[in-house]
């Protein structure tokens, strides 16, 4: 079960008009955090990112199951589960015994993959199957959904600090 801190972040940014993968962020950020605090392990970093993707799906975030060839067929067949899960507002009752089963199945496992470094390596692979002409529309789309939520005030500050961010490595380059 999600926290309430990490449903209202999510409510928050579907206020602000964020994409569904935005607001299931949060719930990926949760998970992190859940591993890094020894509370279960994963096996992977996909694993983790994978748990609170699920997490958001079953707490309604309207976020569709991959499509077919992504990833495997267990795999979308699991996210379709938990997107229906999430959109029909009813939730059936856990199965003590097996919640039970699964948290010490994760229990065994290690925190490693929550680690910084981890995070960082998981990205950057990520990052690498994207074109450079994709990666670029994204570092322009982050740039704009930033602008537009800040005053002209912090925007003149973002762009003081990337002028000398830019001079900074001009010198040394």
């Amino acid at each position: 079960m999600p926290r309430k801190k990490t449903m209202e972040r999510a409510r928050k940014a579907k206020r602000e008009g964020k994409a569904p993968s935005t607001q299931a962020g949060e719930f990926v950020r949760e998970t992190i955090e859940d591993v890094r605090k020894g509370k279960y392990g994963v096996r992977s970093t996909k694993q983790a990112i994978a748990i609170g993707l699920s997490k958001a799906r079953r707490a309604g975030v309207k976020l569709p199951p991959p499509k077919k060839g992504k990833t495997a067929e267990k795999t979308r067949r699991s996210a379709a589960r938990a997107y229906r899960e999430g959109q029909s507002g009813r939730h059936h009752k856990t199965n003590p015994r097996r919640s039970a089963a699964i948290t010490k199945a994760l229990q065994r496992e290690g925190h490693q993959a929550a680690s910084t470094s981890a995070l960082s390596r998981q990205a950057k692979t990520q990052a690498r199957r994207r074109s450079a002409k994709e990666r670029s529309e994204i570092g322009r789309k982050a740039a704009r959904t930033r602008l537009a939520h800040q005053t002209p005030a912090e925007r003149r500050a973002i762009a003081r600090k990337a002028a000398r961010t830019r001079k900074r490595h001009a010198a040394t380059g």
